[in-house]
């Protein structure tokens, strides 16, 4: 059932397990970092559970066309509209659930981000949760399990989704997207998310720059430095990004040579300058002087 996505089998085993006896529960959350599939195994599950055959229609079903193309009336995922879920959009959910399923014998709610609701959506939300529609299964999706309310965990099955494996990252990014050169680096700054793995195909140059230019800082002289840290300069956008980047680069290197260790306060003190609106590029000199001086 969930073949096509990466990682937390565990997971996935007792989701398959719970549809197989026919023991789903009518509410669920979701906790995980990002980029760890969350999401996918909740539309998956909600595909499954709206499914005429329990997901052994080979998505050839009416529930299942109808899921796979946006058009599923017992579906309903929910986002954050600017940065939170506000309590109309749970007051709209609590008007829908009621109805009655029109293809499927479910309805499914998956509530993506949920740990961005407000306590006046979560209190509307726990409401539904108290006495859910019989026919009814809510998912909620988050990162942060201390913003939710201990009376809404308390009525959910909650699942922890752990990080995925640096071997399975690499060999998906090989097998699956062609990428090679992935060095221990760009795994750590991925942190177990492959959907910040994904991204790299866009990004590979980028932190094989940042990785040359680091490597560089005590065999080359400062004005080399510099002229070579051009992408840097240029990457105001991504600039945050990029100084994580470098801590992890930094952490690395500190196992063998403690200079770099110091070199982790300088990051953190340009990040600082940056969010104050300091001088940009000014930033930057900073940054690389300063590295470069504690290195040599």
């Amino acid at each position: 059932m969930f073949e096509h996505i990466l990682g937390n089998e565990k997971i996935k085993n007792i989701l398959q397990e719970s549809i197989k006896q026919e023991h789903t529960s009518h509410s669920y959350l979701f906790i995980g970092i990002e980029g760890i599939g969350k999401q996918m195994i909740a539309k998956e599950f909600a595909k499954i559970l709206l499914c005429f055959e329990k997901g052994n229609c080979n998505n050839s079903c009416k529930s299942c066309v109808e899921f796979i193309s946006d058009n599923h009336p017992d579906f309903l995922l929910i986002e954050p509209e600017g940065n939170a879920i506000k309590i109309e959009q749970i007051r709209q959910l609590q008007k829908r659930i009621q109805e009655k399923p029109i293809i499927s014998k479910k309805k499914v709610y998956i509530i993506n981000d949920a740990d961005k609701m407000t306590k006046e959506a979560q209190n509307c939300l726990l409401k539904t949760l108290e006495e859910p529609p019989e026919f009814s299964t809510i998912i909620l999706i988050g990162a942060n399990e201390n913003a939710f309310l201990s009376t809404i965990k308390s009525r959910c099955m909650i699942l922890h989704f752990q990080k995925i494996e640096d071997k399975e990252i690499k060999h998906y990014l090989e097998s699956n997207l062609g990428q090679t050169n992935i060095t221990e680096n760009m795994l750590n700054i991925f942190q177990g998310s492959i959907g910040k793995a994904i991204q790299l195909k866009d990004k590979q140059e980028l932190y094989m720059q940042i990785e040359e230019i680091i490597e560089n800082l005590n065999t080359r002289d400062l004005i080399d430095v510099i002229n070579s840290s051009e992408i840097i300069y240029q990457s105001k956008e991504e600039i945050m990004e990029i100084l994580e980047y470098i801590n992890v680069i930094l952490i690395q290197k500190a196992k063998t040579n403690m200079a770099f260790t110091n070199c982790i306060s300088i990051v953190e003190e340009t990040k600082k300058r940056i969010q104050q609106n300091a001088n940009f590029d000014m930033c930057i000199d900073y940054l690389l002087f300063n590295m470069w001086e504690e290195i040599n």
